[in-house]
């Protein structure tokens, strides 16, 4: 099905933003310049069979990926490059994701159920009443995270609660389990022919059933979700050789999870740097190094990478904004006051203030660092004066403000003050909101020129990977990246009053909703977790990037 081409590594950079189109996105990178050569893009129709539901098809998710490898072969010829200097291809995934195979047939035994997915909030609240208190965190010493829907453990618990299939397979010995990227490495690699089973350290960290400090399956973690040590994959460094390709001649895989490559993309390799991704919604990681910081102020405790077996692991804290680019949809599709997201930066722009309009777009509850599911959306402050402009400018400003509460959390959990905000994602191309968050967090903010620092970043990963050698992650050999960088341009004391109106009007939306109101003749549920939360009303693009290292001799 492939063209006969000399790689070594293929990647893949998995991204989840919402409720359109599933996309696999192929990337090609030149591992001198990191120069973005050529990409292609198969567009996947996720799947809601109930409310709250969201699977994909990991079949034509594979299909897809053959598809793109081909195309993006095909363009690089149409470009005169000689596609046999491609020498690295790596995974990069958004990172719980739950998939579970038969090995002796290859065959997917259920869909793989999304990260956004809320049918599991009955498992969460079933397994809390065997956890002493019904605490969250009991386990986010070991794991680094709350129990919640978001993570995969609960996922696999539901699949083998409720999908006889799985449970004969996992009885038979037939179960492979796994997100993503091990999905999509066991199946090329040979499949059920001597595919590779495995994962990193990354995407083992999001299961809930990997000990962050011995880098090892937790026995008791798995003995509590009552899964199988034999259906997980083995666990490997982010950037090493997994195994062979089949149709290629020489192959390696490399994976890392999506938000750890935006990291390393961003060279966020010392202690106390950090990265914001603005999507849908906005993920802001701060590189802890080899030091695993536990959040006192409502952030997350992750892996942010390995690079290579005999590396040391690296840690990030890690915290999440439910609403960003979403909210510019929003107005959009749901208020209709503009006809393309571009159009809010205009009106914005001529707005120039909110006029004392604020707005929270707590669509599905609060998250980082409040994790309140009962906070519903407002817009305070209104007045006959204010006009769509104002609320666009409210609307930017919102982002803005929630990322500082992210930052100020991650501030007073390091103890070092952030000096700027390195950014990327789709919402950083927006000028004014850019200047905007320089303005509220009173740093800089920087941007490179080349905003797919995800897909990059696996790149990168991939290329040093032992064997493999063509990209150097030593500071003094990493490509300097053009960055446009934001100063703030107004006084501290305005900033501060702005916040403190906001945090105010934070304070408003909260307690809004309850389990126990009735709606429309029926009782409302509250299906949404305290720690992460997601509407399948407020999905947003969700997009593979494929990338490829390719070596200019």
């Amino acid at each position: 099905m492939f063209k006969r081409i000399n790689v070594n590594l293929l990647l893949f950079n998995f991204c989840v933003h919402g409720r359109f189109p599933f996309v696999i996105y192929l990337q090609v990178f030149n591992a001198k310049t990191a120069e973005l050569l050529s990409h292609h893009q198969v567009e996947i129709q996720q799947k809601f069979p109930k409310e709250g539901w969201v699977e994909q098809d990991p079949k034509e998710i594979l299909k897809s990926v053959h598809e793109c490898v081909e195309r993006t072969c095909e363009k690089l010829q149409q470009l005169n490059i000689d596609i046999t200097n491609i020498k690295a291809i790596g995974v990069s995934n958004q990172r719980e994701t739950t998939v579970v195979w038969d090995k002796t047939t290859g065959e997917p035994l259920y869909n793989a159920i999304v990260w956004l997915d809320l049918r599991t909030q009955s498992t969460v609240e079933r397994l809390l009443k065997r956890i002493p208190g019904k605490n969250k965190s009991f386990f986010k010493f070991r794991t680094g995270l709350p129990l919640s829907t978001y993570f995969s453990a609960v996922k696999l618990r539901w699949l083998l609660d409720n999908v006889e299939e799985i449970r004969q397979a996992v009885d038979d010995g037939r179960a492979m389990f796994g997100t993503i990227d091990s999905w999509l490495i066991w199946s090329l690699t040979g499949g059920k022919n001597g595919g590779v089973h495995c994962t990193d350290v990354t995407n083992a960290s999001r299961t809930m059933l990997f000990n962050i400090h011995s880098l090892e399956w937790d026995p008791e973690l798995c003995q509590f979700f009552d899964i199988p040590v034999e259906i997980l994959p083995k666990v490997r460094s982010s950037s090493e050789i997994y195994g062979l390709m089949v149709c290629f001649l020489v192959l390696s895989f490399q994976c890392l999870g999506d938000q750890s490559a935006a990291l390393v993309g961003q060279m966020c390799f010392q202690d106390g740097q950090a990265k914001n991704t603005y999507g849908t919604g906005c993920f802001l990681l701060c590189n802890t190094g080899q030091k695993s910081v536990f959040s006192q102020h409502g952030l997350l405790t992750t892996i942010a990478y390995k690079l290579g077996r005999d590396k040391p692991v690296c840690y990030a804290l890690e915290g999440s904004v439910a609403i960003a680019g979403a909210v510019v949809r929003w107005l959009r599709d749901n208020l209709g006051i503009v006809k393309t997201a571009q159009e809010v930066e205009k009106l914005a722009a001529e707005a120039g203030t909110s006029y004392g309009c604020y707005f929270v777009p707590a669509f599905s509850g609060l998250y980082a660092p409040y994790w309140e599911p009962s906070a519903r959306g407002i817009i305070c402050g209104l007045t006959q004066f204010t006009n769509k402009k104002h609320i666009a400018f409210a609307a930017l400003e919102a982002v803005c403000f929630q990322t500082r509460e992210i930052l100020d959390a991650m501030n007073k959990d390091c103890g070092i003050p952030l000096n700027q905000l390195q950014v990327d994602g789709g919402m950083t191309n927006n000028k004014v909101l850019m200047q905007l968050q320089s303005d509220i967090l009173c740093i800089p903010v920087v941007k490179p020129s080349m905003p797919e620092t995800t897909a990059l970043g696996a790149a990168m990963a991939a290329g040093a990977a032992e064997g493999v050698g063509i990209w150097s992650l030593n500071p003094g050999d990493l490509t300097a990246v053009t960055c446009e960088r934001f100063e703030p341009q107004i006084n501290p004391e305005e900033s501060e009053f702005r916040y403190a109106r906001w945090k105010k009007a934070v304070m408003k939306s909260m307690g809004w909703e309850t389990s126990e109101a009735p709606s429309n003749g029926k009782t409302e549920m509250n299906v949404f977790s305290p720690e992460l939360s997601y509407n399948t009303s407020l999905m947003g693009f969700i997009f593979i990037s494929f990338s490829i290292c390719w070596k200019n001799y």
